[in-house]
C-alpha cells in the first residue's frame, strides 16, 4: 500500500457512483493572455495546465482547446457585451465535459489540485479569466438527428470550427421558455442545411468559495444559457447566414439578449500556430 497516494481507495471508489458517457456538465473557458505575454501562455496551457489541471482529473473525460485569430475576434457581436469587454476579449476557448453525476465530486478535486499547482508555481499569472464556469447540460440539437457524432464525441470529432452563444433570459422564471424555444424552433431552424452540426446548450453554476482568487464568480447563472456550436466548416466559410443576425431573433421572440456571439478555430495541439495572429 503506498500511504500517500492512498492507491486502496480507487478500488472503492471505481465501484460506486455514475460512470456513463453523457456529458453532463461542462467546463467552458474563454482566457485573454496578457499582451507580449501569448507564447508563455500558450506553451503553459499545452505542455502542463491541459493535462495536470483538467484532463488528468478524475469525470472529466474529453476537452480541446479553441482559438480566435483577430479577424475571427472582429466578426463577434455585439459590440456592448456583458461577458467580454471589449467584446473582442478572450482569444483562448477550452472546453471539457464532465460525467454526469459526477460534478461535485470533480469539483472535490480540481479545487483541491489548483490550490496545488499554484502553491508549486505551476499556474501561468499572466491571464485575465473573461468567461469562465462549470455548466449543467440542458440539451443537444443535432441538425442530421440520429446520423452523425453524438454530443459526446464533440470534443474529440474533428470539427474544423466552434462558435460560442451566450444568451441571458430576461428573467429567471424566462429561462424556460428561453430554452424550449431555441430546442424546438429557433436552432432546428438555423441548423437546417448549415454546417453546425450540433449545438449543445448548458446552464451556468456559481463556482465554489474556495476557488481560486483570480477567477471570478459566474455572473447571471439564474437567466444565462451557454450555447456551443460544432462546425464542419471553418466559421468564416459560413458566417452568413448561420450566426448573422441571432441577437435581432431572440430579441422578435422577446425571450431575452444575446449578449455574445463568438466564433473560434482549433489550435493545433503542440505548436504555436495562430499565436501570432492574435493582435
Amino acid at each position: 500500500m503506498n500511504e500517500e497516494t492512498h492507491s486502496e481507495v480507487y478500488a472503492e471508489l471505481a465501484g460506486v457512483g455514475p460512470y456513463g458517457v453523457r456529458p453532463g456538465h461542462a467546463l467552458i473557458t474563454m482566457v485573454e493572455p496578457h499582451p507580449g505575454h501569448e507564447y508563455a501562455y500558450n506553451r503553459w496551457y499545452e505542455d502542463d495546465h491541459y493535462y495536470a489541471g483538467a484532463m488528468a482529473m478524475p469525470w472529466m473525460y474529453a476537452g480541446r482547446r479553441w482559438v480566435a485569430p483577430r479577424d475571427l475576434q472582429l466578426l463577434r457581436y455585439p459590440e456592448k457585451s456583458a461577458v467580454a469587454q471589449p467584446v473582442t476579449a478572450g482569444c483562448y476557448l477550452s472546453a471539457y465535459w464532465i460525467t454526469e453525476g459526477r460534478y461535485a465530486d470533480h469539483m472535490k478535486w480540481t479545487v483541491a489540485i489548483n490550490k496545488r499547482l499554484h502553491r508549486d508555481g505551476r499556474v501561468h499569472q499572466r491571464r485575465t479569466h473573461v468567461f469562465t464556469a462549470f455548466q449543467d447540460h440542458e440539451a443537444t440539437v443535432y441538425r442530421d438527428g440520429a446520423a452523425g457524432p453524438r454530443d459526446h464525441h464533440a470534443l474529440d470529432h474533428p470539427y474544423a470550427g466552434l462558435v460560442l452563444e451566450v444568451v441571458d433570459a430576461q428573467s429567471t422564471e424566462q429561462r424556460g421558455e428561453l430554452l424550449e424555444w431555441l430546442c424546438s424552433r429557433h436552432l432546428p431552424k438555423r441548423l437546417a442545411g448549415s454546417r453546425a452540426a450540433m449545438v449543445t446548450v448548458f446552464r451556468p453554476m456559481p463556482l465554489p468559495g474556495d476557488r481560486m482568487t483570480y477567477v471570478k464568480q459566474v455572473e447571471g447563472v439564474e437567466t444565462r444559457l451557454t450555447l456551443l456550436w460544432f462546425l464542419e466548416a471553418d466559421p468564416r466559410e459560413c458566417w452568413e447566414p448561420t450566426f448573422r443576425g441571432l441577437d435581432g431573433e431572440v430579441e422578435k421572440a422577446g425571450l431575452g439578449r444575446v449578449e455574445l456571439v463568438a466564433p473560434f478555430v482549433p489550435t493545433i495541439p503542440g505548436t504555436d500556430r495562430y499565436v501570432d495572429l492574435l493582435r
